[in-house]
This record gives structure tokens, sequence and C-alpha cells, in this order.
């Protein structure tokens, strides 16, 4: 596909230079010649709609996954905005185990634990999630509520919003029925039930149940029976109270005493395994209390200092008998109002269904607990050192009578109930655990640190970790991507450098702390060094096999280094300082400093090599980009200057070394000649990238454009566009020949970010300038009153500061098929590999899936190709290419033309990726090579992101293969020498 500037001028050029238009007919003009102009104009506008969609195509990214955190909410840097008392968001496991859902931010995070893979579901809540849940069973619907009670139905396995409303107070538990035909909600001292809605889409899908009352304080653990037809409740008030769900004759809610803190979990016992453990007691006497009777249900109650209660429900026999003998003499007035009951509470019954609803009363566990009593039967304490160590957040298997308790000082102890017998206590972290969960199987813990956004997956019966993550703390500032693309490399304020896999979204090493000051560059000096630079006035290189520190490059004299560039041989390292201004060169291998580059009158803010020559482009706050040659053996000789007439923040070289990119504070993209110095083009991107007011801003978001600039640009694979992202919500892509904005992204929605909106709301905007009432921390014993008189301000003296949204810094990924960006909510990756639509150029009436079915079967294979590449629907053409048989792959490939090559080479790298016939597509890629290759040799640009991504499923092929036959070597030769025995 030619370059898009050019298309449009062939297109153009076929009509004269000019669009035709319809208009330049007179009343004169003869039918045939209306009849051609009309023909022309449509023509001429339908092929530049075709090159505009195609265009709109390739750069059609979609948001994949969102590294650095897997858990929690964004921190400020050198904030505590979470407090060790907030319990954060909850987690949440699948029906079938195998995958748990985690909030952070406003996005919810899938990670699959059984292909240990991670992916952002593609919504967003307005906020920070407070509260998730997921209906059982199937997992079809997942309600998500922020922390300013916003709530969202989504469909989980399709990604898409149902609907979206908004509770009046704040949601601190939420769950669904087991059932799953009901969900329960805190909603301050109040609990709502409502009825789960359907799939598709409604106008009004939110029914609300009823609402349950006679707590005094706001409730904040909720639990169902096993049958769903009961719902305890527990609250601040250091109480519990039993509800039925549905309306039941006779029944009083009961309420449960005995607690001095407040309520952390409460949890119903399986209704199964009721009189199973009846047993434990040694008989209905035995009880710990003096309640006797048929026990028809258990609970537990634990609080926050580390007291769980059973209590058990027991019914006398006398009461049963009593009962069946007052409903057969139930007769006339009573029995119409049983049934009057029994139908407003959702059981419908007539006059034949009345032995069904004596059925019903008889097997129903809320009919059950009718006239029975509540007592307590034990009372346990956990092992707390100190008033500190204080029960945060708890669950509970009813299937396999397990209970997971999490504490303040990051211990979680797993009991089995209802003996509370100990199985395990261990350390996880320093800090809070604030939520826990229990897998369906019991065999897999999951835990949730708030503060230091770590996610924890234990399994306990072997005693490992299943999945330990945790994100720079502080936040990410810049990243680096390997030569095959495979492993991204990010450097944070907290002074590390992890390592992540591009696939999986994981972080597989964090290298030992070295720096002891943020990372402020890192770049790949091969596959297996990476190199970083810091604000502590060292740059450090990263031994990837050892994952240890292999040399430190430091200056003559102190200062801290902002930028960074390794050339293309990995031999040489510059890093850029901030004070004094000037460039240190050393050499990788040996570590010695081998020159320093003086001239600047600013700090140097940005470094680049050319990708062919040994040239060094420095960027400066002093409004210049020089260029150096490193090799020359004149060390007087001066470098060439660009003056750009502001202070220049980023620089990059087009992949071929023609063109220079600098950006400055005014927000301009100046495009320079290399050769001659000559200033190409110049691409106003201010207006692009203005948006967002933050919360101390005096003025809007119009009026703040100066202050918006790019601060990270890169060009795409084929030199034809440009990555730019600053201190803004947007990132750009440009076309640089044209120098028109093709496209922006907007990286986050959350509005718990500081400059997310354009406007901020006018009922915030105080005399003392706009007042953050979102309190997002959900720290719920911070009181948020005036402290003193006559203040007109809610400030305590705490300094607490909102995470802004910007991007750091941008990068193509070398496959082309994806670029990130750094923000202060994590690693955003965006990829086009899950984008893959019909190509509508070239299309005619005789290509059709049946039409390449049918070639299939007449063995027609190179037919079948070529009609498959032109739908480009993966589905087809991986069906074709793995029906070709293994002696005819020679000549299909020749019939491939040359405009599908680019595109044929990206299919073979997605089937590869997976499939089990390694050798069948090695043959495949061979026989591209060997018939194509010249071709790909002269129009490397254009192949570049193809033939990378082709180059690094072949090395991950080849890395498992190797693993493979190195771990069966021994064997095959210890079977060998048996042989001989």
């Amino acid at each position: 596909m030619p370059r898009f500037d050019a298309k449009i001028k062939e297109t153009l050029k076929d009509f004269g230079g000019r669009l035709p238009s319809p208009h330049a007919a007179t009343s004169d003009t003869p039918p045939l010649r209306l009849r051609l102009l009309m023909a022309q104009w449509a023509s001429c506008h339908n092929s530049i709609a075709a090159v505009l969609i195609y265009h709109n195509m390739k750069f059609n990214y979609k948001l994949s996954r969102l590294c650095g955190a897997s858990y929690g909410t964004p921190a400020a840097t050198g904030t505590s905005i979470l407090s060790s008392s907030s319990k954060g968001s909850n987690l949440i496991f699948t029906t079938d185990g195998n995958s748990v859902l985690s909030p952070v931010g406003n996005r919810i995070q899938v990670l699959d634990l059984l292909h240990h893979s991670c992916r952002t579901l593609p919504v967003e809540a307005r906020s920070n999630i407070r509260r998730i849940a997921l209906s059982p069973g199937d997992d079809r619907l997942l309600i998500i509520v922020d922390v300013n009670h916003y709530g969202m139905l989504v469909n989980y396995h399709r990604g898409v919003i149902l609907h979206r409303f908004r509770f009046k107070y704040p949601v601190r538990e939420m769950k669904f029925s087991p059932d799953g035909s009901k969900f329960a909600v805190s909603s301050g001292k109040h609990v709502q039930v409502w009825l789960t809605p359907g799939i598709r889409r409604e106008f009004a899908p939110m029914v609300l149940h009823r609402k349950y009352t006679g707590l005094a304080g706001d409730v904040t653990t909720l639990d169902w029976s096993s049958d769903s037809s009961i719902l305890i409740g527990g609250g601040k008030d250091c109480m519990a109270r039993v509800w039925t769900v549905d309306t039941v004759k006779d029944y009083e809610p009961w309420q449960m005493v005995g607690h001095k803190k407040p309520l952390v979990g409460v949890h119903f016992e399986d209704r199964d395994k009721i009189n199973d453990r009846d047993q434990f007691f040694a008989g209905s006497g035995n009880t710990g209390s003096n309640l006797t009777g048929k026990l028809v249900a258990r609970c537990y109650t634990i609080s926050e200092d580390g007291v769980i209660v059973t209590r058990e429900c027991r019914k006398e026999e006398d009461a049963d008998q009593s009962d069946d003998m007052d409903h057969e003499a139930s007769n006339g007035l009573e029995s119409v109002g049983n049934d009057a009951v029994d139908f407003f509470s959702g059981h419908a019954t007539n006059s034949g269904a009345h032995q069904s609803s004596i059925k019903l009363h008889t097997t129903d566990q809320a009919h059950a607990i009718v006239k029975a009593r509540w007592g307590n039967t034990s009372r346990h304490y956990f092992n707390t050192n100190s008033s500190a160590n204080t029960v945060v957040s708890t669950s509970y298997s009813s299937k396999h009578s397990l209970l997971v308790v999490g504490f303040s000082t990051g211990r979680f102890g797993l009991y089995e109930l209802p003996s509370m017998s100990n199985i395990h206590t261990l350390s996880l972290s320093h800090s809070t655990i604030g939520t826990v969960s229990i897998s369906p199987s019991a065999e897999w813990l999951a835990f949730g640190c708030p503060k230091t956004q770590q996610l924890l997956i234990w399994e306990w019966r072997s005693e490992t970790y299943v999945l330990k993550q945790s994100g720079h703390a502080y936040g990410m500032r810049c990243l680096a991507y390997s030569p095959d693309g495979i492993v991204v490399a990010t450097g944070g304020e907290d002074g590390t450098v992890k390592l992540w896999n591009s696939h999986s979204g994981f972080c597989y090493v964090t290298l030992p702390k070295s720096h002891t000051a943020a990372v402020t560059a890192v770049e790949f000096a091969n596959s297996t060094v990476v190199l970083s630079a810091s604000l502590d006035g060292t740059v450090r290189a990263h031994d990837l096999h050892r994952y240890r520190n292999f040399k430190t490059y430091t200056s003559d004299i102190p200062c801290q280094f902002l930028s960074m560039a390794v050339d293309n041989s990995g031999e040489v390292v510059c890093a850029g300082s901030s004070e004094p201004f000037r460039v240190c060169v050393w050499s990788v291998q040996t570590g010695k400093l081998t020159d320093v580059l003086t001239g600047h009158l600013g700090p140097v803010s940005g470094l680049a090599f050319h990708p062919v020559r040994g040239t060094l482009a420095s960027a400066s706050w002093d409004g210049t980009v020089k260029v150096w040659d490193l090799y020359k053996s004149d060390g007087n000789s001066a470098p060439e200057t660009f003056e750009n007439g502001a202070d220049v923040v980023c620089l990059a070289f087009r992949p071929d070394g023609n063109q220079i990119c600098s950006g400055n504070t005014r927000g301009l993209l100046r495009i320079w000649n290399v050769e001659d110095g000559r200033l190409v083009c110049e691409i106003d991107g201010q207006k692009d990238i203005k948006g967002g007011r933050k919360i101390n801003d005096r003025m809007t978001s119009d009026n703040n454009a100066a202050s918006r600039y790019f601060t990270s640009i890169v060009y795409s694979a084929d030199g034809t566009c440009i990555l730019a992202g600053g201190n803004s919500k947007y990132v750009c892509i440009y076309e640089v020949s044209q120098q028109i904005l093709l496209k922006k992204f907007q990286i986050s929605f959350n509005r718990s970010l500081d400059g997310v909106l354009d406007e901020l709301n006018s009922k915030n905007l105080g005399d003392g300038g706009p007042i953050d009432d979102e309190h997002d921390s959900a720290d719920e014993e911070v009181n948020h009153a005036n402290h003193i008189p006559g203040a007109k301000r809610t400030d305590d003296g705490s300094r607490k500061s909102r995470v802004e949204v910007l991007t750091m810094q941008v990068a193509f990924s070398p496959t082309g098929r994806e670029w990130s960006t750094v923000s202060g909510e994590g690693l955003h990756v965006y990829s086009l590999d899950d984008d893959m639509i019909f190509d509508p150029l070239a299309l005619t009436e005789a290509v059709t899936p049946s039409a390449v079915q049918a070639n299939l079967k007449n063995r027609k294979y190179g037919v079948a190709l070529v009609m498959s590449l032109h739908l480009n629907e993966f589905a087809l053409v991986k069906t074709v290419i793995e029906d070709t048989p293994y002696a005819s792959i020679s000549t299909v490939v020749r019939s491939i033309g040359q405009q599908h090559l680019n595109n044929f080479i990206q299919f073979i790298s997605k089937c590869m990726e997976d499939s089990p016939h390694i050798e069948y597509y090695l043959q495949w890629c061979l026989e591209v090579l060997q018939t194509h290759g010249m071709f790909m040799e002269r129009n490397r640009g254009k192949f570049l992101r193809s033939f990378r991504a082709l180059f690094r499923v072949v090395q991950s092929r080849y890395t498992d293969v190797k693993a493979l036959c190195d771990e069966n070597k021994y064997f095959l030769d210890f079977l060998e020498h048996q042989s001989n025995l």
C-alpha cells in the first residue's frame, strides 16, 4: 500500500489534479456529460474514502492491558493517599477459579492464572473503583461501583456496558446471592436487595426488591445463606442483624450483640454441612449456650479486635409440631392471609398450588428460623500481639469451612471452622492486607495490599506463590523495549528497574535496587544488557542472565542525569546532566569516561544516536539541538546547532536517519533535515494536546493551553508518522509529510486523577479556590468536618495530592503492532493484534468465504490464499494456510502479490505464535524469504514492522524448543545407555 499522501496524489492525478464536482454541470450540459461528471465525482471520493479507511485501520490501536499495577490505585509522589486503615477495593475469583478480577484505578484487570496472562476489560468507571461483584454460575454480569457511588452493569464476557446508575449512599459491600437472582448492596445504615437484570439492554433494568433496616451504624459486611433466603449484615455499631429476603409470616429480625469493635465479617455456614457439624458439639444439649432443639442455622461474626463468635439458631421440636397443627387448622380468612403474604413475598400461590407452598415452607431456610432462637456457642480470639494488629478483611468458603483473615500488619491466617484450628499464619507484606478472597475450590488465596499496590496469589497446600505482583512505588517514569519486542524495561521513582513480559503483561523480575534516586531513563544495549540512568549521578548496566548490576558509570564531578542514549553497536553510552550542562560519554566494556561534551547553556533533556552513523543529537533547555560527531579525530570541531526558539524537551531520529524531530515548550514539533540542517516542516500541537483543568488551576483549560507541550516523541517503524505525548491526557499521532493529526488517544477517563475534566463543577469552587470533595482514599475513619468554628475550608493540616494525568514517555514496539506510554496509572499498552477486520480495497463480488472454501475443495490453494488475503479475516487465512500441503508451499508463495505480502507475513506470525506445527510454519517463512527477499530488502521500511513481528515469534518458539530439547537431552542419553546394558 503506497503512503497516504502518495495515494491521494495518485488518485487526484487520475482526475486531472483536482476533485471533480457535479456542480460543474450547467443547464446546457448534455445528459451523457452529466452522467460522466457524476461518475467521476463518486469514483474519486470513494477512492479517497477508501484510503482514509485504510489509514484509520492502520492506527486503530486499542488498550490491550495496563501493566505496572495489578491492584489498587496510583499514589502521588511523596504522599500516602491510602491510610493504613483503608480497605481498598475487593478481589473476586471467577466461577471456575482460574481467573482473578482485580480493580486498578478505574479499570478491571483480568488475571488468567491458568495461562499466566492478564488483560484489561474495555470499560472504565468514572472514578476509582470501590467495589465489584460477579454473578455466580455463568459469570455473565459484572457490577462495578466507584468511590462516588456511580455503578455500571457490564456484560463480562463481551466487555460491554449495559447500564449506568448511581447509589444514594457510599457502597462498602456488595454481593450476589448464591442462586444469582438478586444482589445485596450496603447503603449507609441500610441494606438494599436488587433483582439481577438480564444481559440484554433495557430501559430500566435495575429493580429494587426491598430495603432492610435495623442497624444503628453503617453496614460494613454482608452475607447470604446457601439457599439465598436469609441475609445477614454487620456494621459499625458492633451488631449483626438477620433478615429474611422475602416476607415470612411470624418472623422478627434477630439482633446479635457481643462485640466491642465494628464488624469486618459475617458468614453463614452451608446448610448441607450444618447437620454434619452438629456432632462437633456432641448433641443438642452441649452447645455452649442454654439453647436446645434442632439446629437450623449457624453463622460467624468477626470484629476488628480479633474476636470471632459462633452463633447457632435452634428450634424446639414442640414449636415445629405446633406450627404443623396451626397450619392444618388454618382455614377461612387466616388461610387467605397466608396466601397473600406468600404472594407479596414473591411466592405466588393459588388454590391449585397450595401443596407446593407447604413443601416450600418446609424446605426453605427462611421459614425454618421462624420462632427459633439464636445463641452464642463459642468465642475465639485471634493471636493479636498488639492493639495495632487489627483484623481488616475476611473471606469464608462455606463448602470447605475455611476462613481467611487479613491483618493490618501484613499477616494473614487460615483457619478451619468451627473448631478454629490454625492451618497457616504467614506474613506477606509490611502494609495492610486490605482484601482477601478464596477460590471456589479453596486451593488459592488472593490478597491485595492497597497501600503498596501488591497482589499475591497463595496456594496454601503447597505453600507456594502462584502470582506475586507489585508496581513501582510512587509510579513509573520511563520505559524501553528490547530489540525483539518481548521484554519491556521500566524505571520508577523508587529507583528500581523492572522487566515486564509484553505477551503476558506480568513483571517477571525486579532488578536488585542499586539506584538511590529516581530512574530517569532506561535503554537496551542489546538483548541481554539494560542500562539505567538516575538522578543519583550514576548510569548502571544490568545483566539479564544473572539479574545483577555488573558495571557502574559515574562522572568526574557530582551531577544528576536526565537523559541517556546507547549507540546501535551497544559499545558507547551517553548521559546528559542537569547541572553542569554537559554530556558524558563512556565505553560500555571498560566503563571509562572517554569524553565530555560541553556547549549547552541549560540542562540536557534529551539524547539520541543516529540510526546509521555515529553522530549524537542532544536537546537542551537552552533552546538548541546540537549534533555531535563522536568519532571525529579533531576534538575541536564545533557541533551543528539547530535553533528552536524555546526550551527543547524531547527529540527523536527518523529510522532512516535523514530527519530529526524536536519538541519544545511551546507545543511545536520541528522536523529538520540532518544533511543540510534545513527546517523541513513544523507541526503546531499545542491545541491538539490542550485539555484538562487541574484542581488548583486558576484559569480554564482553554486559557491554560500554554502549559501543555510534548515531552516525549518517537517515529513509527516506516518513518511516516510521529507518536507524541506530554503533560496532558492525550497522546497524538501525526502524519509528517502532510503535518496533520491522524488520531488522538485519551489515556484515562478516571475523574479521581487531576486534569481529566475540562471544566470543574461550579459548586466546588469556593472563595479560597476549588474544593476537592472527593475522598477516594476510602478511609472511613477520617472526619472531614470543619474543626475550627467559622472556617470555610476543611483543612486539617494534612497534605494529600492527587495524581496528575500525564504521559512521561511513549515508545513504539519494534514489531510496530503496539505502542506503550508511561503515566501515573502505570504502563498503558495499545495493540493492533486484536483488531482484524476486512480490507475494503480490491474486493469484488466473487471474493466471498464460500468461494475460498470452494477453491480449497478443488485444490486451488494459491487462488484461495489470495482471496482470503483480500477478505483479511484471520480465521479464514489460517484455514487456507493449514490446509495447504507441505509440498505445495513454494508454489503457493509465488502466487502472493507484493501488495499482500506485508499482511501475509503478519498472518504467519500470528498463526505461528500458538501453533504446534513449528516446522510447517518455518517452511512458509523460508519460502517467503527466498521468493520475496529481494523485494523486501529494497522496501525495508515498509516491511520492517511485519518482519520484526515474525522475528519475535520465531525467536520465542526457538527458545521454547531449545528448552524442551535441553530438558529431554539427558533423558534420551539415559535411555541410550540403558539399552546398552
